[in-house]
């Protein structure tokens, strides 16, 4: 087709998508290309604002590297991520609820021993934080595979650290005989998402802060169970009705209770979805 216009264009893109082998890869390019074609339109997307959008993803672009991860955040604060999350963790009642993923996972984290700190020298309040995994049937889930991470009391993860000599404040547990766990972090405090980047842009342009309620994240792991990807938050934070990303759910918020010795405890359970039949 020559004559392209305005009106035709759309079509002609999504037919030279006809040939796709892959049935799910064309469904998405099509759907792709009419959502895109359609927002062009609804908003009378000028030359100039759409190279200003061409810039904003290739700055995101240059500033994501091995620790940090633009994209992430950008669909993050979009609640994209959020929305990925919710319409493939249907879980039934009962079960912990998922929630996002973040920038700051780190594979190979260290390994520890039940009732170990994880801080591992990363500044803060001492906090202890225990609690038993379980199955949706109430059956104790052991050896199940914690993987932990948290940002220290400036609100930093150690990955945000150059130089930092060993992790900090992350690290790999397994739940004893009974499903519990126990170990040793810092109070978890709230934090802004890095904004120093195109992201940051697009919040100060739209009137919105960067600020995460504070959470540790978790990562859950045993056979015969669904992995859990989720947070729990701390009651009380400022942000947890502004998430920046989103992230917050009812069912995740837990009180962190100071203790005489001005340390603070933490108690939660996590309830596993088990693996369905022929899953």
């Amino acid at each position: 087709m020559r004559n392209l216009t305005q009106d035709n264009i759309t079509q002609a893109v999504i037919a030279r998508f006809a040939d796709t082998p892959d049935p799910r890869l064309k469904e998405i390019m099509t759907s792709l290309v009419q959502h895109l074609h359609a927002f062009a339109r609804e908003v009378r997307l000028t030359e100039a604002e759409w190279m200003r959008g061409i810039d904003f993803l290739t700055r995101a672009g240059h500033i994501t590297d091995d620790k940090r991860q633009e994209f992430i955040l950008l669909s993050d604060t979009l609640g994209l991520s959020m929305l990925t999350v919710a319409m493939n963790n249907d879980k039934p009642a009962g079960c912990t609820e998922a929630t996002v993923f973040g920038p700051f996972y780190v594979e190979g984290a260290p390994e520890y021993d039940l009732g170990a700190d994880v801080a591992n020298g990363a500044a803060g309040i001492p906090c202890q934080v225990r609690g038993h995994v379980r199955g949706l049937g109430g059956e104790p889930v052991p050896g199940a595979q914690l993987n932990v991470w948290q940002a220290d009391a400036e609100g930093t993860y150690d990955v945000q650290r150059p130089g930092l000599a060993q992790p900090q404040g992350r690290g790999v547990l397994r739940t004893g005989p009974e499903g519990e766990y126990h170990f040793k972090s810092i109070l978890a405090e709230s934090y802004p998402i890095p904004h120093d980047g195109p992201v940051g842009d697009m919040l100060e342009a739209t009137r919105r802060h960067p600020w995460r309620p504070a959470h540790l994240h978790f990562m859950i792991e045993a056979p015969g169970y669904e992995t859990l990807i989720t947070h729990v938050f701390r009651n009380g934070d400022a942000y947890l009705d502004s998430d920046a990303v989103f992230g917050v759910r009812q069912s995740l918020i837990a009180d962190w209770v100071r203790q005489p010795d001005g340390s603070y405890l933490v108690e939660y359970d996590f309830v596993l979805n088990p693996v369905s039949e022929g899953a």
